[in-house]
């Protein structure tokens, strides 16, 4: 029975809690909202808590007897309660929204002593002010054009922090550069979505190559290739010596053997992920550059046989 409960409160959480973070938004930006609303919110909120408390109080209860913390018995509930989709959602929306802070002091995200920072966001930048170009534009047409002063309000807080959370989004790309640390080691990172931290003696080789990878930013193949990819590419293959295990955006597991991620300067990054004894380009894979032929460069013949 409780089971039961406790799936259908991961399920309400869904459709509860998107509304009523709506809900306070528009108090904290001044919006009249009916008394009926707030009533109904209200009641549904305290519903949802007697439930929780009925499902979640012998999980916390038996975590307690079991030596765990208060604050670790609570965390234990919270992952209970809560689907790992949503935690990570939230987790990831507050993460952009302090680096739309570190941006505007112009300061980045943890770089440790002697490590080297490499961007990612040129192929998306000019995308992201389209957006948020946009975002503007629909917040002032919609502004103009929606008669009802409580829709309009409603409507106006929703598209302001719609714009807030795109320059939070490109803000978090900015401050959490990859990073390549003074042991070698490799820290990938897609803004506040995505972190995967490689030892340098699990990297066996690094090489440029520039790809156009079908599918989402963060992808992974059959054969165990993780794609970072940003604006539809990466620049920069990383072989590794075994699979290293990584988390996507919404929680779910995954390991990959091959990584490969864009960079602003990928010769940069490959010269950096060098060091004694590791190639560049692994040996079976290494190529002799081809010269294409043409009218005012072709291929050298070979010299005359001197006189006899």
């Amino acid at each position: 029975m409780r089971a039961r409960v406790a799936r259908g409160l991961r399920v309400a959480m869904w459709a509860v809690l998107p509304g009523e973070v709506a809900l306070v938004v528009c108090l904290v930006a001044g919006v009249r909202i009916p008394g009926a609303v707030l009533l109904a919110a209200e009641a549904l909120v305290v519903g949802m808590l007697a439930l929780e408390a009925y499902v979640m109080w012998p999980l916390y209860a038996a975590r307690r007897r079991a030596g765990d913390t208060r604050r670790e018995a609570g965390l234990a509930v919270v992952r209970a309660a809560v689907p790992v989709a949503l935690r990570r959602l939230i987790v990831h929306e507050f993460r952009a929204l302090r680096s739309l802070g570190l941006w505007t002091v112009r300061r980045r995200h943890r770089i440790p002593e002697g490590a080297r920072p490499f961007s990612y966001t040129e192929p998306q930048t000019g995308i992201m002010w389209a957006f948020l170009f946009v975002s503007v534009v629909e917040t002032v047409v919609l502004a103009l054009v929606i008669p009802w002063p409580l829709v309009h309000a409603i409507v106006l807080v929703v598209d302001v922090y719609g714009i807030v959370i795109i320059l939070a989004l490109h803000a978090a790309a900015v401050t959490r550069p990859h990073l390549v640390g003074a042991d070698g080691a490799l820290r990938l990172r897609y803004g506040a979505l995505f972190d995967l931290r490689v030892p340098a003696d699990a990297i066996a080789s690094a090489r440029v190559e520039r790809r156009f990878p079908d599918g989402g930013p963060v992808r992974v193949d059959e054969d165990g290739t993780l794609d970072l990819a940003v604006g539809s590419q990466t620049t920069v293959t990383v072989e590794l010596t075994g699979p290293v295990e990584f988390v996507r955006p919404l929680g779910r597991h995954g390991s990959a053997r091959t990584l490969r991620f864009h960079a602003d300067d990928p010769r940069a990054v490959v010269a950096a992920l060098a060091a004694p004894g590791r190639a560049a380009v692994p040996p079976e894979r290494a190529t002799p550059p081809r010269v294409p032929l043409t009218p005012e460069r072709t291929a050298p013949s070979s010299p005359p046989a001197p006189p006899a």
